[in-house]
């Protein structure tokens, strides 16, 4: 598949100890570890990844994308095709059309699957594309939450809208300090250790859980659903932070005490 200099390759997991996950380069690293034995694992599922590549092999972006009722969000869509993560690196290669044909690549996958459709969680904040590479594509928008958007495209006539749950009601569960996370994105190994050995350092009780099947990510307290930081019941963060940024956060709790 070729658009203006772009080639897609898939990500197998006959190939993956010999390809990038491109958001974690580097396979000594833990993170790429961890992300490839769980993209190995959920692949039986129909999780699929892509590189958008140029002419001449270079990996420029990618997608991820999976049967929506094994999604790594909160959200509820039947029959739909979900997409986790869609990113171009360098703004030399957007508005180029690399995006639209990743998200075409997805959507042949759903025709020849059968499926309802395509469904997409955006966001107006960090972390999460927003809606407007999917609006060109056709999606438009079903849902919304917070600062969370659910974008979708049908492909069947008749087929009910996707919908974000809702994860709020589930944040006065966790009390205490509790920190959520899971291995679908690489950049939370560093997030994590940093946040649990500053803990440890400032004697904080942080409860630190590894989300471990999608049913869990679905029911997560937060709208990304693979990471989570909350105390008393308060989220905190709904994605990775840096070290400084959380300790921005221990500061203000104490202001605030």
């Amino acid at each position: 598949m070729n658009k203006v200099g772009f080639k897609i390759e898939d990500i197998t997991p006959q190939n993956v100890e010999h390809q990038t996950l491109f958001c974690a380069k580097n396979p000594k690293d833990a993170a790429f570890q961890n992300k490839q034995k769980w993209f190995t694992k959920r692949y039986q599922e129909g999780l699929r990844m892509k590189l958008l590549k140029s002419d001449a092999g270079r990996a420029i972006g990618f997608i991820e994308y999976i049967p929506a009722e094994y999604a790594w969000r909160p959200v509820e869509a039947p029959g739909f095709m979900f997409i986790h993560c869609l990113y171009l690196y360098g703004k030399q290669n957007k508005g180029r059309g690399g995006g639209s044909l990743l998200v075409q690549s997805c959507e042949t996958d759903a025709r020849k699957a059968n499926m309802n459709g395509v469904c997409v969680m955006t966001s107006r904040g960090p972390w999460i594309t927003d809606g407007r590479l999917f609006e060109k594509c056709g999606f438009s928008l079903v849902d919304e939450r917070g600062r969370f958007q659910l974008h979708a495209k049908k492909l069947k006539g008749g087929a009910p809208d996707p919908r974000l749950r809702n994860w709020e009601e589930r944040q006065a569960a966790y009390q205490g300090w509790h920190l959520l996370y899971a291995d679908q994105c690489p950049w939370h190994e560093k997030s994590v250790n940093a946040i649990r050995g500053i803990s440890e350092a400032q004697g904080i009780n942080m409860q630190v859980s590894k989300i471990k099947t999608s049913k869990q990510a679905q029911n997560a307290p937060s709208g990304f659903g693979v990471f989570s930081l909350l105390k008393d019941g308060i989220l905190l963060e709904d994605h990775y932070i840096s070290a400084t940024r959380f300790r921005n956060i221990l500061d203000n709790e104490m202001k605030a005490s």
